[in-house]
């Protein structure tokens, strides 16, 4: 089992981060594996929503399809993918942080199998540095906002 939880804090409201980290057309320009987000059922986001990914990841090109199985806007977003070797659980949280700022969680839960479960150490630690990369761009890119 791979758990890999990440977090930041982001001066911004939780409503504000909420709505730019949940929309999938934002996802290329902070995550830095994600190169493309594509709508597989129609806007807007709700539990069921399915939406196709493309990522590099560990040297690999990566597609794979999310289905939205929890989704409380502003407070919680959950999304799970049952393809290739590597089932995931994405779970974002935002919490109200004081001073109008958000503390944004960033989880990956998954269950290696075949090769990917021998590689499950190095892909955790490869997830955990990733997800410190894509809250940091996207605290960035949020705090730089007039």
């Amino acid at each position: 089992m791979v758990d890999v939880l990440t977090e930041t804090v982001i001066a911004r409201p939780p409503a504000e981060v909420a709505a730019y980290a949940a929309d999938p057309a934002n996802a290329p320009a902070w995550y830095v594996n994600i190169v493309s987000a594509r709508w597989e059922t129609p806007p807007p986001l709700r539990v069921g929503s399915r939406i196709a990914f493309t990522a590099r990841f560990l040297g690999r090109r990566l597609a794979y399809t999310y289905e939205v199985t929890d989704f409380a806007p502003g407070e919680r977003l959950v999304m799970r993918t049952a393809e290739g070797p590597f089932p995931m659980e994405t779970t974002y949280t935002w919490t109200p942080e004081g001073d109008g700022a958000t503390r944004m969680t960033l989880r990956n839960r998954g269950e290696p199998q075949g090769f990917a479960r021998i590689a499950a150490p190095a892909m955790a630690s490869a997830m955990r540095r990733a997800n410190q990369k894509d809250l940091a761009r996207l605290k960035q890119i949020l705090e730089a906002r007039p």
